[in-house]
């Protein structure tokens, strides 16, 4: 049987998406002696965090881990001979959590004093992103073989030829980063230096960019 003559094409979509949800990564860790010390002050200290932000109108369940580790934790030290050797310190837990919420400037501000203004004195950082991640999946998808089809029918209709059947559509499946970042470092402090002020809130005016994502799809037609 003789083989199909086939044409493979890769289209590529993209998007600009304005963003709708405001996301906070939130950074707790500590250093203590004891293991068990150590597990025991990060659930302490995660419960107080929740407590803030459950003053702040938020649910105690909307602040998700990203990452938990505890690990050990060395200091090198000279001794008089200056040679230097490596100390344990003790058992350090990193709690990595995210909070997102609906894009909001007043509740951003609170939100930013709070964590400033706690005695846990968190890390964190500020970026936006996309609520409904699939539609916008979706429609980069047909974006991407809508333009394999234009580009298809060019070439065919150059070579001379017709398109038949479609016979495959590769996707990667890869992921997509529908985040932007509109300040590129930690916020902890700078914020921290403004809690000297009387106001219980920091004034946000910020006003991110459109997210840009992008993606390919590799469309095999069959040719007569």
């Amino acid at each position: 049987m003789e083989d199909k003559r086939t044409i493979r094409v890769t289209g590529k979509g993209s998007i600009r998406v304005k963003p709708d949800t405001t996301r906070l990564t939130v950074t707790l860790r500590g250093t203590y002696k004891d293991y068990q010390e150590t597990l025991s002050r990060s659930a302490r200290d995660t419960e107080a965090l929740k407590d803030v932000l459950l003053s702040l109108g938020f649910g105690r369940d909307e602040l998700k881990t990203l990452s938990f580790d505890v690990d050990t934790r060395y200091e090198s030290l000279q001794d008089q001979g200056r040679n230097f050797r490596q100390v344990f310190v003790g058992y350090e837990y990193i709690h990595n959590m995210k909070l997102d919420f609906p894009s909001d400037n007043d509740l951003l501000g609170r939100t930013l004093y709070a964590l400033a203004a706690s005695e846990l004195k968190p890390e964190f950082r500020l970026s936006y992103t996309v609520k409904d991640q699939e539609a916008v999946k979706n429609e980069l998808l047909g974006r991407a073989v809508e333009d394999a089809l234009a580009k298809a029918q060019v070439l065919t209709r150059a070579a001379g030829v017709s398109l038949r059947d479609i016979l495959n559509i590769d996707y990667s499946w890869g992921e997509v980063a529908f985040e932007v970042q509109p300040l590129r470092r930690s916020l902890e402090a700078d914020m921290a230096a403004g809690v000297m002020n009387a106001k219980a809130s920091f004034d946000m005016d910020i006003e991110p960019d459109d997210i840009r994502v992008s993606d390919t799809v590799t469309v095999v037609w069959e040719i007569a």
